[in-house]
């Protein structure tokens, strides 16, 4: 076995924005990429490596965790920490060549496949989380477990309302996480938001009801709302969220309401305590049902996570729809509902009339990755990764653009808003970026009715991994002006 000294790969940059151990992360991803290490090879310990650059041990260790967590290192006690074995880079995802991304007329839309243009997310690329950081190798192994271990049983067809283990470890991950009691049996599985809001339309409302969506918003939401039959009454948002007085005023007998609370999209506001409460009293009065898409709700970094909506729900009329496309990866195409419990009979009813339920194999999976603590601690890694790659993005822009626009960065989530200044048109720029193989949209494409939007554009940060790289972005950006 082979011990590869630290100057063989690590030549930290002194005095730039990026971390420490950022860098060390890097360098060593790079070394393997470029196989300068290779399988089986040995690494300098912690200890050794931190007294030799001259930082603190906890730097190293943070390096050595993001790697470990990544399956590029693994440690065999009293042998160190080698190169993982069976580990195979491929020289076009050597992480010192740029990928090249070709050109295409329309953005990638993760929450479309059918648009899936691209092989790899475009720069500014919305709703993907930082794929680099997931912990592949822990996924690896533990899916082969579940593949083992598939019995006839198994392999029958998966239940319509989903897997009972997972079920009852969402609704355990929900009390903890999000302060939301609920029973397993409120927790229907579904193959993403669409499929539950899909699922909300068939079982609790009729073609032609009316049905509050924030104005701007998310532009599935309205189009699947649509496509249902529904009428849409656009709500408008300001700083404390859906203007629930005025939804009252221009309809106040609608059926349902549509809400991002945690995180309001596209606008990042938080949904205040005093409209929380506002929309509950009239859900109430009006039996009405109230739809919380907590998108990215975890993603909160001043403080800790807001409680969901439906935590203050006494009436038991909010429904809550959770996603693993933004907290594991868009291909899994697993999300959750929580229903009312006098609404379950009727939600298994239609479940088993319309859904072909998820795969049974992938269910199991994430309920073991849950049981087993990796997926709360991912979200924590996750939380403070997010946290760094805004700061890096916006400073980076700020510091190129800072004539043509303001940068803001909103308390959670995982995109930040660009408000340009003066004159220009939000759509033609963000129309020419993704000309230009970067993504953007604009905040006028979400509004439902022409309102007099200030032009801004939203970039999602979550893969912009530090601000030198925002800084590039940016100048492509300022040149398109």
């Amino acid at each position: 076995m082979k011990t590869t000294a630290a100057h063989d790969f690590l030549q930290l940059t002194p005095g730039t924005d990026e971390p420490y151990y950022r860098q060390i992360y890097t360098r060593l991803r790079s070394a393997v990429a470029d196989g300068l290490l290779k399988p089986g090879d040995r690494i300098p310990s912690a200890r050794a490596l931190a007294a030799e650059l001259g930082l603190a041990r906890g730097t190293v260790e943070s390096a050595y965790s993001l790697l470990a967590a990544e399956g590029y290192i693994e440690s065999r006690g009293q042998a160190g920490t080698v190169i993982a074995a069976g580990l195979q880079m491929r020289a076009s995802l050597s992480l010192s060549a740029t990928p090249a991304i070709a050109a295409a007329p329309a953005p990638y839309d993760f929450d479309n496949p059918a648009r899936a243009l691209l092989t790899v997310p475009r720069p500014f690329q919305m709703g993907v989380p930082a794929l680099d950081a997931f912990p592949r190798k822990i996924w690896a192994r533990m899916a082969a477990r579940a593949a083992r271990a598939t019995q006839p049983v198994d392999m029958l067809y998966p239940p319509p309302a989903g897997l009972a283990a997972l079920r009852v470890e969402i609704a355990r991950y929900l009390q903890l996480a999000r302060g939301l009691s609920c029973a397993p049996q409120q927790v229907f599985i579904t193959a993403g938001y669409r499929d539950s809001l899909d699922l909300v339309t068939r079982a609790l409302l009729t073609p032609g009801d009316k049905v509050w969506v924030e104005d701007p918003g998310y532009p599935p939401t309205g189009a699947l709302l649509r496509a249902a039959g529904m009428q849409l009454v656009g709500v408008p948002v300001d700083g404390d969220g859906l203007q629930v007085a005025e939804g009252v005023r221009m309809a106040p007998k609608a059926r349902a309401a549509v809400v991002t609370p945690a995180h309001q999209s596209p606008m990042c506001t938080a949904l205040s305590l005093q409209r929380r409460i506002e929309l509950l009293d009239w859900a109430a009065r009006n039996k009405a049902w109230v739809v919380e898409d907590d998108y990215d709700g975890e993603y909160r970094y001043v403080s800790r996570p807001l409680p969901a909506l439906k935590s203050l729900d006494r009436d038991d009329r909010v429904l809550y729809a959770g996603t693993f496309s933004k907290v594991l990866f868009p291909a899994i195409r697993l999300a959750y509902l929580v229903v009312p419990l006098s609404q379950v009979a009727r939600f298994e009813e239609v479940a088993m009339q319309f859904s072909g339920g998820s795969p049974a194999l992938t269910q199991r999976i994430v309920a073991d990755f849950i049981a087993e603590g990796h997926f709360a601690r991912h979200i924590q890694r996750m939380r403070r990764l997010y946290a760094e790659r805004r700061d890096a993005a916006a400073a980076g822009l700020e510091a190129v653009l800072g004539q043509a626009m303001r940068v803001e960065s909103g308390p959670g989530g995982m995109h930040l808003l660009l408000r340009l200044r003066g004159r220009r048109s939000d759509r033609a720029l963000a129309e020419k970026m993704r000309r230009d193989g970067m993504f953007s949209r604009a905040l006028s494409e979400c509004a439902l009715q022409a309102r007099d939007l200030p032009p801004t554009l939203m970039l999602g940060f979550t893969n912009i991994e530090s601000r030198r790289r925002a800084q590039e972005l940016g100048k492509r950006i300022l040149a398109l002006l």
